[in-house]
């Protein structure tokens, strides 16, 4: 059994490769436009270091995955070393070391999500779309991975999209669901937040875009979560 590396998340063989892949630097345009998106981030914090993890996000947006350019870009803002840069990122699995397509598929295999099914579900996704977790598909529409539990163990087996929740899946409706994403169909989570691409869902999540697809979400508990609730109370 693989030992679990505990700072990521995930298993040391799928930790990912180190921070040298892709720009090295950005051209004066882009420089100039995640400046202003940068100075407005910084903006809200008391220390600027304190905006590392939007910062982050924020060159995420921009390549689809960190790269050289996009670390030495928050070095500069912040005024640390790209190593200080790199010790952070490398440290939460949010941040890819990898391109990664339009949409993040990720399959849960947590103990519940495996009991219900989830095992089974990445691997109909890997023959289905031809890749192995970790991967992309050749036209760079999906990545596939395999993640740890989403909190969300009432609704397993559970998939993520860019983050966003799609409860109780089946074979089928797994199949169904990245062939939609891949021919652009529009598709919608189970509750959240709408879905969008994985460089504008990074865009959200650096707080520089305040749009629907950002909205929080109100929907109420779902049937499951309210049972268990009630369960726990001791209510019938």
């Amino acid at each position: 059994m693989s030992v679990i590396d505990l700072r990521l998340g995930q298993r040391p063989d799928e930790a990912g490769p180190p921070i040298s892949a892709g720009p090295q630097s950005y051209s004066a345009e882009v420089m100039r436009r995640l400046g202003a998106d940068a100075e407005q981030i910084i903006a809200r914090y008391p220390h600027p270091r304190s905006a590392l993890l939007p910062l982050l996000h924020l060159v995420q947006a921009q390549d689809g995955y960190l790269t050289p350019a996009g670390v030495r870009f928050c070095a500069e803002q912040l005024a640390l070393s790209p190593a200080e840069v790199t010790a952070v990122a490398t440290f939460y699995s949010m941040y890819r070391r990898n391109p990664t397509g339009d949409y993040l598929v990720g399959v849960c295999t947590n103990t519940l999500c495996a009991v219900m099914g989830g095992d089974a579900l990445l691997e109909i996704l890997q023959e289905h779309l031809g890749v192995r977790a970790g991967e992309t598909t050749t036209d760079g529409s999906i990545t596939l991975e395999h993640i740890e539990c989403n909190a969300a163990c009432d609704f397993a087996p559970v998939v993520m999209v860019n983050w966003e929740f799609f409860d109780n899946q089946t074979p089928s409706s797994v199949r169904e669901l990245v062939d939609d994403l891949r021919a652009g169909q529009p598709v919608t989570p189970s509750r959240g937040a709408t879905l969008c691409t994985f460089r504008e869902t990074a865009r959200i999540l650096a707080g520089v875009e305040d749009t629907a697809a950002g909205a929080p979400d109100t929907s109420p508990p779902g049937a499951a979560t309210l049972a268990g609730l009630r369960a726990a109370r001791g209510e019938r």
